[in-house]
């Protein structure tokens, strides 16, 4: 993990969009010594920062190289088209790319939907960043086409959006390096994948020792015998055969 050995701590990068409070949260209820520490930064820096060790894992937007990047895809997002609010698109709860095609469609260079070709008209210049393209959307200049987290993210009052069925999506995923599978890593992978305190999945815990069974009940008294006190018989007082009232039943006299 990050930091120095008398004071380690755990670095999770996160792009635009992701909101990781649930999960840190539960970090600081598991792990209170060890400090989760968050570094926000954009979807085209985040692979770099974890390989240059600079976080030791990060939700990030896919595809990521996988021959460096273990990666645990987490949930796709819907894609949204962002306009004023008395744009005609507000007429409808969803929309298709075809009904975008008569409007500039704004194209930031900081996208992540990866389109092969964007749909409707093009700007004449590219946006740095999606903020900016969100300012351009509300001064008319266009749309602007992007994850439903993003258009969340720069939420105004004078905006809103519509889902778009047949646009490209964004999946999330929790990445690392694959050669840095720490304990702390693994710790929060767990967390993410919501295993329970107890779970000792994905790191070895300490084998179970077998318990033997130990009762505070006192062993039950052995019953006596029926027919014997003392270890002697109840039939004869000399253990003899027959031996009760001085002589046996056979030798009794027969009544005249």
């Amino acid at each position: 993990m990050t930091g120095s050995e008398t004071s380690p701590s755990f670095t999770v990068a996160f792009v635009p969009g992701v909101t990781p409070t649930k999960w840190v949260r539960i970090w600081e209820e598991r792990l209170p010594d060890v400090p989760l520490r968050l570094a926000p930064v954009t979807a085209a820096e985040a692979p770099g920062l974890l390989r240059d060790g600079g976080a030791d894992a990060g939700f990030v937007r896919l595809p990521v190289d996988r021959e460096y990047f273990s990666a645990i895809p987490l949930y796709t997002e819907k894609t949204v088209v962002v306009v004023p609010k008395d744009h005609l698109v507000t007429a409808a709860d969803e929309v298709t790319t075809g009904d975008l095609a008569d409007d500039i469609l704004l194209h930031p260079l900081d996208d992540v939907l990866g389109w092969e070709e964007p749909p409707g008209r093009p700007a004449r210049e590219r946006p740095a960043t999606t903020a900016d393209a969100v300012e351009l959307v509300a001064a008319g200049v266009g749309l602007l086409v992007v994850p439903q987290s993003l258009a969340r993210l720069h939420h105004r009052r004078d905006l809103t959006y519509r889902t778009v069925t047949d646009a490209p999506t964004s999946q999330v995923a929790l990445a690392w390096p694959e050669e840095r599978t720490t304990d702390g890593v693994e710790d929060f992978i767990g967390i993410v994948r919501g295993r329970t305190v107890n779970s000792t999945r994905g790191r070895k815990g300490p084998e179970a020792q077998p318990k033997q069974k130990r009762s505070d009940k006192p062993a039950p008294r052995r019953k006596p015998t029926p027919g014997r006190a003392g270890g002697r018989t109840a039939r004869g007082g000399g253990g003899g055969r027959g031996a009760q009232g001085g002589g046996s039943r056979r030798g009794k006299p027969r009544r005249p």
